[in-house]
């Protein structure tokens, strides 16, 4: 495949090796090469799919492909994708999900409830490269399936969106690029998506598995976290155009200080300022000029944040920066109604809370409560 980048290279979506092993099955049955399969992108984009095997079935052909997800750290690197192709006199193709993919059980999915975890791109992507390989006027029936999908399930974020029993065949652009962006935003989005779909009111976003285990650790329900890493404005975005009504926030200092700044994508390369934000809030509650200098010099916000917390001035610092991305996180979601913070350093040692956060932890129990 393609680099995307230096030293890294892409690889193909589920969808594509699905799209790929329909319409190598069907090359199969009529005697044609079947070795590689050139799919024609959403976008105009050409990729040629490896096809690792044919074979024969009653009343058809099936191929498979071995999933290549280049150098993104996908669990579906090489997995088997297959897809059964039994031809039909009528046309119309229809296609379902076979052994070891999942099936929707929660609203809110791109799939209703009840279906096969196909998404509506690589169905589409699937018709359209059978269309390209059928007889004018014959139909097919295509079941794709996984096998050792339900085991590789367990490893994804499947089991929280409600999808049981198998994988999702995905794919929006048919490509899998390292690390991709869209690919996170897409899985927060996801996440608050069903979520809503299942009645929340509420949600605590978190960067981080470190802010997810410290949400635990006081007593919110692991079902209304969702881990946002570094894509806060998307998150809070997301928040606001799918109608919640209040959150909570839950951060490591080192990333909270930036968004107090107004940072909104708090990645390393993106954005920096936690310990001038620091400084500036510590200047504001009495630190004298020497210490507004240590905090500026130093190394790590995370320890001097931990260090300055046991000092009037810093404990009141800390309280400043949580009620700052409070307002920076009303700002980003339009129509919450109330917001509380809670910042702590590792390992697991609250700095600072609003005053409303016990209060919205009791909340959002009772509205994971009526969930189930």
């Amino acid at each position: 495949m393609d680099n995307s980048g230096v030293g890294m290279t892409s690889g193909f979506t589920t969808g594509s090796a699905a799209a790929a092993a329909a319409a190598a099955a069907v090359r199969f049955l009529f005697g044609k090469s079947c070795g590689t399969v050139a799919l024609s992108l959403p976008g105009g984009r050409e990729i040629v799919v490896p096809i690792t095997g044919c074979r024969r079935i009653e009343n058809g052909a099936e191929g498979w492909v071995t999933k290549d997800a280049g150098d993104d750290p996908d669990v579906t690197h090489g997995a088997v994708i297959a897809a059964e192709v039994k031809l039909s006199e009528e046309s119309g193709i229809t296609i379902l999900g076979g052994s070891g993919v999942g099936v929707v059980t929660k609203p809110g999915l791109l799939v209703p409830p009840g279906k096969a975890a196909i998404n509506p791109g690589p169905m589409a992507l699937i018709r359209k490269s059978l269309g390209l390989e059928l007889p004018q006027g014959m139909g097919a029936m295509v079941t794709i399936s996984i096998p050792g999908g339900d085991e590789l399930a367990k490893r994804t974020y499947n089991p929280r969106l409600g999808i049981i029993g198998g994988l999702s065949i995905l794919g929006t652009t048919g490509i899998v690029s390292p690390m991709s962006s869209d690919a996170i935003v897409g899985t927060i989005k996801t996440e608050l998506s069903v979520l809503k779909a299942a009645g929340a009111s509420m949600a605590c976003l978190a960067p981080g598995n470190y802010g997810r285990r410290m949400a635990m650790l006081i007593g919110i329900p692991d079902s209304m976290i969702v881990n946002i890493s570094n894509f806060v404005g998307e998150a809070l975005a997301m928040v606001g155009s799918l109608g919640f009504e209040k959150l909570i926030l839950i951060g490591q200092v080192g990333k909270f200080a930036k968004l107090a700044a107004g940072s909104l994508d708090t990645h390393s390369a993106k954005s920096d300022g936690r310990l001038e934000a620091i400084a500036a809030y510590s200047a504001l509650h009495g630190a004298c000029s020497e210490d507004v200098r240590e905090i500026l010099d130093s190394s790590m916000a995370d320890e001097m944040a931990a260090r300055i917390a046991r000092t009037k001035w810093g404990a009141a610092a800390l309280k400043e920066l949580v009620g700052r991305i409070v307002k920076t996180a009303l700002s980003g979601a339009a129509g919450i109604s109330e917001c509380a913070c809670l910042t702590f350093s590792l390992p697991d040692r609250e700095l600072a809370r609003t005053g409303n956060l016990d209060a919205l932890i009791e909340e959002i129990k009772e509205n994971a409560e009526s969930l189930q």
